[in-house]
């Protein structure tokens, strides 16, 4: 389901933890593709099932096939920095 090339976001509109994710991409730039889990049935049933039977939103997956889940603002960094998307640097 999700695009190998982007990071995707599966979420929904009135999840506050969806809202700040999508702030901070939007602060540094990064790239991303929003899935709203509300109005695509097809989405919120893969959510379900890569959270063994939640949910969860934010779903995050990245291009390396690395998903984060509910993730703080200090875990979007690491794995930001991790894969060179977004420098230290750029987040000062």
């Amino acid at each position: 389901m999700p695009d190998s090339n982007i990071i995707t976001i599966y979420a929904t509109e009135w999840c506050g933890d969806c809202r700040r994710a999508r702030k901070y991409f939007d602060k540094y730039g990064v790239a991303y593709r929003w899935i709203d889990i509300d109005d695509d049935k097809q989405a919120e049933q893969f959510v379900i099932r890569t959270n063994k039977g939640m949910r969860s939103v934010p779903t995050i997956i990245f291009p390396d096939g690395d998903i984060l889940v509910e993730p703080s603002n200090a875990q979007l960094e690491r794995k930001l920095n991790h894969n060179g998307i977004v420098t230290n640097r750029a987040l000062e």
